[in-house]
């Protein structure tokens, strides 16, 4: 099973019947960016939530799982920041557990390894941990241990986590997550960013955090029709984060996070003053010509010519999913009936993520836990957003340039390359691509997720890129 978890090579769409290139639906340079209209939102009034801590039950919205997620859209313009809470209901966790026990097994892979996808055993011990052990009012508490809020933006709820620093004179940074990621991905890099004193950091490398849920995941409202592609996102995080008060600020985001991040700094929205991503778009022009099987460009250095192997077999191997969701993301009814066919769907999603997902499975200490993993699969399930989350290929299906495309971007950026990503971006390669880059750091370990698997490496280097602009 060749593929990548979290969400990048799925925004990949076949440009061609040899290579899959997901055109995410980008513009390709700043350019381009200048060509997308002004946002049909509502004005972008600056209104701050009351609280920063969570407000009582009381006084919140309250969705029961089975309507989590749907919010129907305000369309009356109204902008007002309002506290969010959210318990799944008993009878839904219950039947939870009865749908992972009552599972249709398939038979067992023929093979002895992951080339025909996620193996049976693994998923075996997944179905039994979640049935037997997990448990989501930890999950559930532990989330709401953050302040989390609502706003209408264009006609739908998004909803954030929004956490403020105790430090004066913290930067804000929008996190945007990516498939099959979720908000869950980001919970570990709160602490460090927000209270950088107890996270060995000083106070001057505060931040105020804001995470949002993407449209038609977890909490956000699930779009009724379409258009809610990666620049739509992108103008509305920015109204978002106008609305919140702040006229200066940083992005941050991998899979479509980095999509969504990179398209921000094109439109180059007032008060956007950098980037940093964990899933970045480098691939020289030889690169992208000579792929999916080669021959590879001559004179690649040892790190050019492991992101070369990395590519190769995602794009041979890895496309599976994204192309399905690209293009018929209604068909999948399964992951909206059957908890198990979910979970098989999202851990297909890279094979070296899918690789240290069986390992944790296993037994194994490896960055992540089983519950960071069925946390995150859980609130896809109760939040009934599997097909919805989808819909976001299938939204960017008629983009011009790849997922992995330069872009020109005229913002100072950082990347941080983890060695088991996707592809492990090279500092060449990341040199050419960013015309601004002021920070590169290529780790030895990490895979796809790298907030929730990697939190004081991505912690650290999103301190060190975005100390150069704290002060501008």
């Amino acid at each position: 099973m060749h593929r990548t978890v979290p969400s990048f090579g799925r925004r990949h769409f076949l440009a061609s019947a040899a290579v899959g290139v997901i055109a995410a639906g980008l513009p390709l340079t700043s350019a381009n960016a200048a060509t997308v209209p002004p946002p049909s939102s509502p004005s972008s009034e600056t209104l701050t939530p009351a609280a920063s801590t969570p407000a009582p039950a009381s006084a919140t919205t309250i969705l029961q799982s089975s309507s989590a997620g749907t919010v129907t859209p305000d369309q009356s313009g109204d902008t007002s920041v309002r506290p969010f809470h959210f318990r799944a209901s008993d009878q839904d966790l219950a039947d939870l557990k009865r749908r992972i026990k009552a599972t249709r097994w398939p038979d067992r892979e023929t093979v002895n390894d992951d080339t025909q996808g996620v193996q049976l055993a693994t998923t075996r011990k997944l179905a039994d941990y979640w049935a037997n052990h997990h448990d989501w009012r930890r999950a559930e508490a532990h989330l709401f241990s953050y302040p989390h809020f609502v706003t209408n933006i264009d006609g739908l709820d998004i909803h954030f986590i929004h956490v403020k620093s105790k430090h004066p004179n913290a930067l804000p940074v929008i996190i945007t997550h990516g498939w099959p990621g979720s908000i869950i991905e980001q919970l570990k890099v709160i602490g460090p960013l927000t209270d950088p004193t107890a996270f060995g950091g000083t106070a001057a490398d505060a931040f105020d955090v804001v995470i949002p849920s993407l449209p038609g995941y977890g909490f956000s409202g699930k779009p009724t029709g379409v258009g809610w592609d990666v620049p739509r996102i992108s103008r509305a995080w920015a109204t978002l984060m106008n609305r919140l008060g702040y006229t200066r600020y940083v992005a941050q985001g991998g899979d479509w996070g980095n999509a969504i991040s990179e398209v921000m700094a094109l439109q180059q929205p007032p008060g956007l003053l950098a980037i940093h991503t964990n899933m970045s778009a480098t691939l020289p022009e030889p690169i992208r010509k000579a792929l999916p099987a080669g021959p590879p460009p001559p004179n690649l250095s040892p790190d050019e010519q492991h992101a070369w192997e990395q590519l190769t077999d995602f794009y041979v191997h890895g496309l599976g999913y994204a192309i399905e969701m690209n293009q018929r993301p209604q068909s999948l009814y399964g992951l909206a009936d059957s908890p198990v066919g979910l979970a098989a769907w999202i851990l297909d999603h890279d094979i070296q993520s899918y690789q240290l997902i069986a390992k944790v499975f296993d037994g194994e200490q490896a960055g992540l836990t089983r519950d960071d993993i069925l946390d995150n699969i859980t609130l896809y399930w109760l939040t009934n957003t599997a097909i919805s989350s989808a819909r976001l290929y299938w939204e960017n299906r008629n983009g011009k340039g790849g997922f992995f495309d330069p872009r020109g971007l005229p913002l100072p950026t950082g990347v941080s390359a983890f060695r088991n990503e996707i592809y492990q971006a090279p500092e060449s390669w990341a040199r050419t691509a960013y015309p601004h880059l002021v920070y590169y750091k290529a780790h030895p370990v990490g895979t796809h997720f790298a907030a929730w698997e990697q939190p004081q490496l991505l912690t650290e280097d999103m301190r060190e890129t975005f100390r150069s602009v704290r002060a501008a």
